[in-house]
């Protein structure tokens, strides 16, 4: 499915972009599922965009056991599969879903940042999947900071809402510098994506989202996350996203557990 030169682009970028990897029914189905998903929203749900501001920015995440599209596209789709491959993992457990949608005209980025420290887990065979439902081109696509998980820096979490930190003075996490004003100093990539495409990058891999200005068709992202073998629980100093409150794992525990079920190979 994945070529040995796509693997060796991820291990070194931290990103790589994947053509063709997911079929129109995939697509077609996560867009039922998606449609499901804002009709009747998460306890998580988010909306970024004031009521009088073009567009609109939206999230939600953690519905995959509730939302038959998204269960069928964890169990059986080549998601599972690709994660495992590219992270050099004889197991692959699905972490979470999230769902991001920009609608046409939609004035908020998405500010830079890198997930690890959001999430309640450590580990370097980590990495996420965003899968466009719509055409994407590179002008409103998410942009990553080449090669920026092998620089061991953690970076707190930003809220979106404010771009502010999660939090200061905790060790071992650092305040973002500002990549948007300093674009020239970072190697900095993002594509023309279609449906069936996927961008695969690293946990720890910067990355931000521009504004859907000038486009004319909605940008919907079906994100999964996904963990390896060496993933192991870990304790932070502010309220994890996605919380999990019903796992009690203690830090540095391997993520087996129920809320994270192993996806390949299937059980």
């Amino acid at each position: 499915m994945l070529t040995q030169a796509e693997i060796e682009q991820f291990q070194q970028d931290g990103v790589v972009c994947l053509r063709g990897l997911f079929s129109a029914d995939w697509i077609e189905r996560l867009a039922i599922g998606v449609e499901k998903n804002f009709n009747n929203p998460g306890p998580y749900n988010t909306v970024y965009t004031d009521a009088d501001s073009p567009g609109g920015f939206y999230d939600d995440y953690c519905n995959w056991q509730r939302i038959e599209e998204y269960k069928e596209f964890l169990h059986h789709s080549p998601a599972a599969e690709i994660a495992a491959t590219i992270t050099q993992s004889e197991t692959a457990r699905i972490y979470h879903e999230h769902v991001l949608v920009k609608e046409p005209g939609t004035r908020e980025s998405t500010p830079w940042h890198h997930d690890l420290p959001y999430y309640g887990v450590d580990g370097d065979q980590l990495c996420s999947i965003w899968l466009p439902l719509d055409p994407v081109p590179r002008n409103v696509c998410p942009e990553f900071v080449l090669g920026s998980h092998a620089s061991g820096t953690l970076y707190y979490p930003r809220l979106f809402l404010t771009s502010e930190d999660y939090a200061e003075g905790i060790d071992g996490f650092e305040t973002l510098p500002d990549i948007e004003a300093r674009r020239e100093d970072y190697r900095i990539s993002s594509w023309d994506l279609e449906p069936g495409d996927c961008l695969v990058f690293h946990m720890r891999t910067l990355h931000g989202a521009p504004p859907t200005e000038g486009l004319k068709t909605r940008r919907r992202g079906f994100s999964t996350r996904w963990l390896g073998d060496d993933a192991r629980f870990a304790e932070r100093a502010w309220k994890t996203s996605p919380p999990y409150p019903e796992v009690k794992l203690a830090h540095g525990d391997k993520m087996v557990h129920a809320s994270f079920p192993q996806m390949w190979p299937a059980a």
